[in-house]
Parts: structure tokens; sequence; C-alpha cells
């Protein structure tokens, strides 16, 4: 599983910038950027081919100093919460293989990413500041119809993950 981070979250975490992905399938692609959302640092996770997304708010440093274990754990959480059962999270997570840091997975894809990042910021009045997790936030922004780069036309990202993952248990 390749996760392509921002020039920005790049910069936060003092790193030098990683190579381009060699994933030939984007299913395992997600792209990961820092917002703020109400003065804090939140994590913005963004699958490339579906544009499924998930927000972690208000992150520690040492949460940052372990991006794919903030990730995974947000991946869990998010996927939980949609309805997906533990064992079609397990068997994408098998699938994927183990994390690799690349760059972002492409001007499309991170033209999506803004959009997502968009959507997350006209819907934060969904933002639960007492939790890390944001259930509501993601299945507001993940109901919304909108265009990806996996898909043609006007889809729900939930609906486009759900493909690959197959159908949310609830």
């Amino acid at each position: 599983m390749e996760l392509g981070l921002t020039f920005p979250l790049q910069r936060l975490l003092k790193i030098k910038t990683p190579a381009y992905g060699a994933e030939p399938d984007r299913k395992f692609c997600w792209d990961l950027h820092v917002i703020g959302l109400r003065g804090h640092k939140s994590l913005l996770a963004v699958h490339c081919p579906s544009r499924y997304t998930f927000v972690r708010y208000n992150v520690s440093s040492p949460e940052w100093a372990d991006i794919p274990g903030l990730f995974q754990a947000g991946l869990w959480e998010s996927l939980a919460a949609a309805g997906f059962s533990s064992r079609q999270v397990e068997g994408y997570l098998r699938r994927a293989g183990r994390v690799e840091i690349t760059r972002t997975h492409g001007r499309r894809e991170v033209a999506f990413l803004n959009r997502a990042w968009e959507d997350v910021l006209s819907l934060d009045f969904c933002l639960d500041t007492s939790r890390q997790a944001q259930p509501l936030l993601d299945h507001t922004v993940n109901t919304l119809p909108g265009r990806c780069a996996g898909f043609e036309g006007l889809g729900l990202a939930l609906d486009r993950l759900a493909l690959e993952l197959g159908s949310p248990a609830g």
C-alpha cells in the first residue's frame, strides 16, 4: 500500500521528498495531507481512485511521527463506522501489502484530494471536537455525489470503495 504525502505534510514531518510510487494498481494508494480544522492540525486521507475520505482530528506530534500507524488506525475506525466488517478491512490490508511512503499519486488525484478537503471544510459543522475519529464528518463527505480519478461520472465515494471491499455490513 502506498501513502502519498503532500508537500505540506512532508514539511510538517521534516522529511525529504520521497520517491514516486511504483504501485500499478491505484486501489492500494492513498494520498495524505495535513489540514487545519478549528485551529488544530488534522490528517486528511483520500483514497486515490474512489475519493473515499477520512479525517483524524487534532493529531499530536508523536502521532505524526508514525504516519503508517496513524493512517491505519484512522482507516480501521472510519471503515468500521461506515459498516465494513473487520474481515473486509483485513482482506483489503492483506492484499495491499506493506506500507510504502511515496509522493502523491498525480495531479488528477491531488485535484480530487483538494476537492475532498473543500468538502471537509464546508461540512466542519459535523466535526466532533471531543474525539480524533470523525464518523459523522467522514460519512457526510463520502455520501456526497462527486467525481474521482478511478470512475467516470458522479457517484458516492462510499459506494465506490465498497466495490473494492464488498458491500458494507450496515
